[in-house]
């Protein structure tokens, strides 16, 4: 895994294994703005444009494409080259008429897959984190760095988000991230692996083997592919995307 540190360039020789890039006819690449996505599971926005879609032949066009406010991340306008794009993002480019989302993908770990124009403003996030905030409202936060705050009519009886639990999954809208359904963590449901060497694999999950004295998100889970392979992972490198099928439009489906 690269390292961030302080400073504000990086060695192609140091970046991410993933990242689609010569290594050694440069020697500096872009190196991602503090965002809503680690360095070694995201792309800087210049790298998508330039190496992965290939809609540029240098950085300098690559550039002049984000600059013109041509792109959007999750239906926001990004302007910064360095932004980190990473799993489950879309990137829509109107001009052109392409709508994209940025995936777990097997060997390479994040890709893109194309998606019709009606998903561009879905998206599947993860809860990392579930607090209560000052007036006794419910606050999640997710794994695309998100805050979604959640209106409590009697704090003493929290019952608007009692059933979303930590490494839940929801769908949204963005960017007005209202929240379209809740998909609970638990036997049965559809999930693909976002890290570690099964990365982009999808199956319906088999066990979780919460241990006590272990952290759950160290827990073991046992899934099983659509060829019936099975195999295993932990929770952490895990989202849940659908009962039946997956809710939106995910690489290998």
């Amino acid at each position: 895994m690269a390292r961030m540190g302080g400073s504000k360039h990086l060695k192609r020789l140091a970046a991410p294994w993933f990242w689609p890039i010569l290594r050694k006819e440069y020697k500096w690449v872009v190196k991602p703005s503090p965002g809503p996505h680690p360095i070694d599971r995201s792309l800087p926005l210049l790298v998508v444009i330039r190496d992965v879609l290939g809609l540029a032949e240098t950085a300098r066009e690559a550039k002049r494409i984000i600059f013109d406010g041509k792109v959007y991340i999750d239906g926001v306008v990004r302007k910064d080259y360095k932004f980190p794009v990473g799993v489950m993002d879309t990137i829509s480019i109107p001009d052109i008429d392409f709508y994209a989302r940025f995936v777990p993908y097997p060997v390479k770990c994040l890709w893109y897959v194309n998606i019709p124009k009606e998903e561009k403003s879905l998206k599947i996030v993860r809860v990392e984190n579930k607090t209560t905030v000052n007036g006794g409202d419910i606050q999640l936060n997710l794994m695309d760095g998100r805050n979604i705050q959640i209106k409590v009519k009697d704090p003493t009886k929290p019952v608007e988000a009692s059933n979303i639990s930590t490494l839940d999954s929801l769908l949204i809208e963005v960017p007005s991230q209202n929240i379209l359904q809740h998909i609970k963590l638990d036997v049965g449901k559809l999930a693909v692996v976002i890290h570690g060497r099964n990365v982009g694999r999808i199956g319906r999950i088999v066990s979780i083997d919460i241990k006590p004295g272990l952290k759950k998100r160290r827990s073991i889970v046992m899934l099983e592919d659509l060829q019936g392979h099975r195999f295993q992972t932990i929770l952490d490198y895990i989202v849940v995307i659908g009962e039946d099928k997956p809710l939106i439009t995910v690489a290998g489906i």
